[in-house]
């Protein structure tokens, strides 16, 4: 049997959409007998469950997951341990031992990972300044709307301690929500989806106002909440916003002005971007997230919570 475990430098990487790296180790009579490092080259959601179908994987340890890579994987026959930290080594002997619980879908819309941060490798430069020449790929289309069930982008990792404390802090919670924007207008709600959203509260699995109201929510209970954009999103960050030249990033002439598409960090995942400005000669994108500088409402309804 072989075990796949999303990796970066020895440890579970917190995004399986997003990860660079897989570390696929062969087990037999429950014991590791060898192990290797393979690269996905900047292989989308549902691309990645096919390669690791393709390398003959059973099972899957990783951190955060969307709704959209569950569907693929579980299409490819492939099991899944998410919400999974720490060494990839112990993580699979930890599987091995029957000592992992999987938190089931825990990335989605309002997940912390949606933050790009120029200083380690984000958006930022896009690899065209001349430390970074080339690392910023080809341009790829993004026709989905929002993140279609799955986390938008990673730019690193959940913490290994709680942010802060509450009653619910550490425990997988299931909530269900509906969200507005101060003018009433719905932008997102679980319940039109009809599942509840699944996260371990107090981790940064979602944006920071949405994951404290929820520290001392009761089973069946709802509250209201209003967040100003430090709470959710963030300001808009005018350092996201850089201009290259087309030259220097292939595909790019054939964009035009509100299209969204995705890069490459120097790490070679994928981020997404849109394109605010676009001349002859050059090409200005914007990295912040579509929701940064907003102001947002959420009802949210407290389902199950699990130990």
């Amino acid at each position: 049997m072989k075990i796949a475990v999303t990796y970066e430098n020895g440890q579970v990487f917190q995004h399986f959409g997003h990860t660079s790296e897989f570390k696929i180790y062969s087990v037999e009579d429950n014991k590791i007998v060898s192990s290797e490092v393979m690269n996905t080259n900047g292989t989308g959601h549902e691309a990645l469950a096919t390669l690791l179908a393709d390398s003959d994987v059973k099972v899957l340890i990783c951190g955060g997951i969307g709704g959209g890579a569950v569907a693929a994987l579980e299409e490819s026959g492939i099991e899944y341990v998410s919400g999974v930290s720490g060494n990839t080594d112990d993580a699979v002997e930890a599987y091995l031992d029957g000592k992992l619980t999987s938190t089931g879908v825990n990335c989605d819309h309002h997940d912390h990972e949606h933050e790009h941060h120029h200083e380690d490798g984000g958006c930022g430069h896009c690899g065209h300044d001349d430390s970074k020449e080339g690392s910023c790929g080809n341009c790829s289309d993004d026709d989905s709307e929002g993140c279609g069930g799955g986390c938008g982008g990673c730019g690193g990792c959940h913490p290994t301690t709680p942010l802060f404390e509450g009653t619910n802090v550490g425990k997988t919670c299931s909530t269900h929500y509906k969200g507005t924007f101060d003018d009433g207008t719905v932008f997102d709600s679980s319940y039109d989806r009809g599942e509840p959203i699944q996260f371990v509260c107090g981790m940064g699995m979602m944006i920071h106002g949405f994951d404290k109201a929820v520290a001392e929510m009761k089973v069946g209970e709802k509250v209201n909440v209003h967040l100003e954009p430090n709470e959710a999103y963030g300001e808009v960050d005018p350092e996201a916003i850089f201009t290259v030249e087309i030259e220097e990033l292939p595909g790019s002439e054939n964009l035009t002005v509100d299209q969204k598409v995705y890069l490459q960090d120097t790490f070679g995942r994928p981020f997404p971007v849109k394109v605010v400005e676009k001349t002859d000669k050059t090409i200005t994108l914007d990295a912040n997230h579509e929701m940064a500088g907003k102001a947002l409402n959420f009802e949210i309804e407290l389902v199950e919570i699990k130990d």
